[in-house]
């Protein structure tokens, strides 16, 4: 089942109170609750970043029905209520840290949203790991990489790898992209600091010829039904755009010969 397309679930914050700035990026600890269980119920199986590498390279089987969990950022409602609900099921699941930044919050929400929320301690990212879970990058402050002057980028990448190198004791190659953005000159700059695989905001599942310098994700929404949930699994989509898509799909094959398609 190497080739076998992977949902790699993104998350952000979790948290029983969501900040009204950032609703749409927060899943409430119930609705958390309700997707692990349904994972469980349907026999997803978790799997970390370097199982779905191996998988990409053919060195290695994916197991029936895989998924990734990630969270980006770090915020400490994840270690606090996240992390919890997963130990429960068994669940491993990669969290994305902004390096530079742990114990404090989230600076870069203020200028956009107003507002920031507190991100995990050095203390708390090592209790993860000692319990099984796995870190990546998410930079040293969290800037817009593409664009970024060659010299802060490389910066950003190389420092964000060795402060949690440094922190953990063990090997960070697992890179998510702030905000999602990034190009070739990133991805190059990426690579050079040593790693191998970097997760993009790109919607979809992952498919067995991903990049693996800008890997799909599923991105999970605060506003997200249960239904929407599976069916972000099923097919890398919420239901409200899957509907969208097959009606503009009608739409094409109705439309009368000779007329402009749209």
């Amino acid at each position: 089942m190497t080739g076998a397309p992977v949902p790699v679930l993104m998350y952000h914050e979790v948290s029983p109170t969501p900040h009204p700035a950032f609703r749409r990026y927060t899943v409430t600890v119930g609705q958390f609750t309700r997707q692990m269980r349904w994972l469980a119920a349907f026999g997803y199986q978790p799997i970390d970043m370097d199982t779905l590498l191996r998988a990409r390279r053919e060195q290695g089987p994916l197991p029936r029905n895989p998924v990734v969990i990630t969270f980006d950022d770090g915020f400490q409602g994840c270690a606090e209520y996240a992390a919890p609900v997963l130990r429960a099921h068994g669940f491993t699941a990669t969290f994305y840290l902004v390096a530079g930044l742990a114990g404090a919050t989230s600076r870069w929400l203020k200028p956009e949203l107003g507002m920031e929320l507190p991100l995990m301690s050095w203390d708390t990212v090592r209790a993860l790991a000692a319990a099984g879970f796995h870190c990546g990058a998410h930079t040293m402050t969290h800037p817009r990489l593409a664009g970024l002057d060659p010299a802060l980028c490389e910066a950003e990448l190389v420092d964000a790898r060795r402060r949690i190198e440094a922190e953990l004791s063990r090997p960070v190659v697992h890179l998510a992209y702030p905000y999602g953005a990034y190009d070739r000159t990133v991805q190059a700059a990426a690579a050079a600091a040593g790693y191998v695989t970097a997760c993009s905001t790109r919607p979809g599942r992952s498919e067995a010829d991903d990049d693996l310098l800008a890997l799909h994700r599923v991105t999970v929404y605060g506003h997200d039904s249960l239904l929407d949930f599976a069916c972000r699994l099923r097919t890398g989509a919420a239901v409200r755009q899957r509907i969208g898509q097959a009606f503009v799909g009608v739409a094409h094959r109705l439309a009368p010969p000779g007329r402009a398609r749209t």
